[in-house]
């Protein structure tokens, strides 16, 4: 048999790898920075582009897309070359995806902190950056494609079942959610509304979870803990099992962030079954990859590399058995909205995520460049300092969950909130914050000291040159099953036809899910009494998103004694109908906001976000004064309504024709209200006459963006009456 020499593209993945360090440490010192923050709210005082508000989506994108995105790529790129025994099918498309992704990044890095942000969670990037994603990913999947299609192996191995699954599904995913409709170059309008806008959102943001940060990390863990431990697979059976049974329960399950809310049971119902059906594929998973590791735990315990794939596979299987038990709903009563869910997702992040990616890095990086890890010691230390930082971060924001969830629920025996002020369990928690921070210190400590250590071999590594290879070419065999031949090993020598039946695996859940949501319309039943934002309103509700205040404040009253008490009537599905997009929330550091209408004055609300500590003392929320000095941009009000109008919300030719004298005459009267407060009157005065007396510009305050949140947050809630809501469901 004729032997093809050819050679593996390993600049690429050497691309990859170290984006993947860059922003790595980026992305965990931002989150450091928010740690902090909990601290010293106003270490980064004044400065609008440093606010907590911006730069959480920040962090979150950074490790998500960033960091994990590129260690993906990398993983993929090598272990796919050598599972099909051929290179690339271009290089072009592997450096349009590495550069493109790059690019992305940038824009991200730019846009958030700026306020250019649609809100919704892990989707927050404005529509010609979802686009791009859109573009890159497609060029990295006809390029994984093209390249199995030219493989010199016959069969595919599972590693590339589960890269197919993530390609697919990730595309479908990305598409739908980010179906927004554009105002101006970088401001849109989900062409969802609430409760829809709700389920899609999180049918997105937990696959997202499950199909970038978990199915393409299984591939890996396939490919490079056999590799790693020199040791076959432990059950190809089981793989068969793993691989199909997950993807196409994982998908069901995105309701299970929605519990108790507005969202129809129904739906709710459906996210808790399929959510503890994904406990026997994920431990399935877990079972597979450390099993592959029997015979070896010697090797385990002397190679560094093995102790961060088995704590990363540990670290997988604890946050798919905590996943499963937080869509319980009397669990999950207890820990949504509190630091628990922020314990959960870093177990999920740090350990299985980080660590992969550590183990992976550490045993590529000698193989590309020919050469031994500088310094075991080093990874060695790294390993236990960022096993120790994982600890030390987890388990105080479980401790912290635990309290906050507690404190919220305790009555007096009089009936009245044992802790009716917000603030007394943010005050407890304050603690678990610090070890939290020194945490996240020890973790990066271990990232920087694992750059350094992959800096070294690298140096004294060989030129990375594009390793030579041969392997017989392909031959052709029956289309059909051949004698013996099993449906599955069938299957794996038809690319084509497993990518169908992946992407019909995963799209079964969702078309159950979401299309009753969207098309039938007694799901969401109206309320005649709920109307659209007024203009000046619509802006107010803009600022909130472009400073991310959903960050820390959920919108979203559950029915629980609880809840009632303290914020006020649960919330209604038909409350929402106008909200592009939804802002429930999935975080209190703050109170919930749905019902606050009304409940301050004017001066309340300038003066909390001028200094929150005046009206709230103890709070942790950081001063937002740029709000109170920024002239409100009116310029695209007319257009944002007519966008609101194409989506469906009832605003008239009139209403829009009026929207600057209607945003005047809000504005005008929220600033008399304001003039109540001596202490505003005097300075707003003493600061005008100075702007006039020196030629300076003034912007009268109802032309201020603080006026157009002012607004917004006194409209929340207050459209319907608590005893008049249970007749006035209607269809409009």
């Amino acid at each position: 048999m004729e032997m093809q020499q050819f050679y593996y593209d390993n600049k690429i993945v050497k691309k990859f790898i170290y984006a993947t360090l860059l922003w790595g440490i980026v992305g965990f010192s931002v989150g450091l920075l928010l740690a902090f923050m909990f601290l010293f709210p106003n270490i980064t005082d004044g400065i609008s582009w440093l606010s907590f508000g911006r730069l959480r989506p920040l962090h979150t994108n950074a490790v998500i897309f960033a960091f994990v995105g590129n260690a993906i790529y990398a993983g993929v790129y090598y272990s796919l070359q050598r599972l099909l025994k051929t290179r690339m099918a271009s290089d072009l498309l592997s450096n349009i995806n590495f550069w493109g992704w790059q690019l992305i990044i940038i824009a991200a890095a730019i846009t958030l902190p700026l306020g250019y942000t649609t809100s919704k969670e892990y989707a927050e990037l404005e529509w010609p950056i979802d686009i791009a994603i859109a573009i890159v990913w497609v060029v990295f999947g006809v390029n994984m494609i093209w390249t199995i299609l030219k493989r010199r192996q016959r069969h595919l191995y599972v590693a590339i079942w589960f890269y197919l699954a993530t390609f697919v599904t990730v595309a479908v995913l990305h598409i739908f959610n980010s179906l927004e409709l554009p105002v101006s170059g970088l401001k849109s309008y989900s062409v969802y509304a609430g409760v829809q806008d709700a389920l899609v959102q999180w049918w997105y943001g937990h696959n997202a979870v499950a199909f970038f940060l978990t199915t393409p990390f299984l591939g890996l863990m396939y490919y490079f803990v056999p590799k790693a431990a020199n040791r076959p697979v432990y059950s190809y059976k089981l793989s068969i099992i793993h691989f199909w049974s997950l993807i196409f329960i994982y998908i069901w399950a995105g309701p299970h962030h929605l519990l108790y809310s507005a969202l129809p049971n129904w739906a709710q119902n459906l996210g808790v079954v399929f959510s503890i059906m994904l406990i026997a594929p994920s431990w399935g998973g877990m079972i597979n990859g450390l099993l592959t590791l029997r015979g070896a735990w010697d090797k385990v315990r002397q190679d560094p590399v093995l102790k961060f794939m088995v704590v990363a596979i540990t670290g997988y299987g604890m946050a798919t058995f905590e996943g499963p038990m937080l869509s319980l709903k009397n669990v999950n009563a207890i820990a949504h909205f509190t630091d628990w869910i922020i314990a959960h997702v870093h177990v999920g992040a740090l350990a299985w995520n980080g660590f992969m990616t550590f183990g992976m890095i550490y045993w590529l990086v000698p193989k590309l460049f020919k050469t031994k890890l500088y310094s075991r010691g080093m990874a060695n230390f790294h390993f236990w300092i960022g096993t120790l930082g994982i600890v030390m971060y987890a388990l105080p924001m479980y401790v912290a969950g635990f309290v906050q969830a507690f404190m919220w629920k305790q009555f007096n025996p009089d009936g009245t909130l044992t802790y009716g002020n917000f603030l007394e369990t943010v005050q407890e928690i304050v603690p678990m914050y610090w070890m939290r921070a020194i945490g996240g210190s020890l973790f990066i400590l271990g990232a920087v000291v694992m750059i350094f250590n992959i800096y070294k071999t690298v140096r004294k590594g060989s030129e990375v040159t594009d390793d030579l290879a041969e392997a017989p070419a392909l031959t052709k065999v029956s289309k059909y099953r051949t004698s013996g031949e099993t449906w599955h090993t069938w299957l794996e020598r038809k690319p084509i036809k497993l990518t169908i039946y992946a992407t019909i695996a995963i799209l079964i859940g969702g078309v159950v899910q979401i299309v009753p949501t969207l098309m039938v319309e007694s799901n969401i039943p109206y309320i005649k009494a709920v109307k659209p934002y007024s203009p000046l309103e619509l802006e107010g509700r803009d600022i909130y998103i472009a400073n991310g205040c959903v960050s820390c404040h959920s919108q979203m009253i559950r029915p629980f004694r609880s809840e009632v008490e303290r914020y006020g009537e649960y919330s209604k599905a038909g409350e929402y109908v106008y909200d592009h997009p939804f802002l429930w929330g999935s975080k209190r550091t703050g109170p919930d906001l749905h019902r606050i209408g009304g409940k301050y004055n004017d001066n309340w609300h300038f003066n909390h976000m001028y200094d929150p500590q005046s009206t709230s003392p103890g709070s942790i929320m950081p001063a937002y004064q740029w709000i109170i000095r920024n002239k409100l941009d009116k310029s695209l009000t007319e257009d944002k309504m007519r966008a609101m109008v194409t989506l469906g919300v009832p605003y008239t030719e009139e209403d829009i024709a009026n929207a600057q004298k209607s945003m005047d005459e809000q504005g005008s009267q929220i600033q008399q209200n304001l003039y109540n407060d001596p202490d505003f009157a005097r300075t707003y005065e003493s600061d005008k006459k100075y702007a006039l007396e020196n030629n300076l510009p003034f912007v009268e305050m109802k032309d201020r963006e603080i006026v157009a949140l002012i607004a917004y947050l006194q409209r929340l809630g207050v459209d319907i009456k608590v005893k008049d809501v249970e007749n006035k469901l209607s269809k409009n």
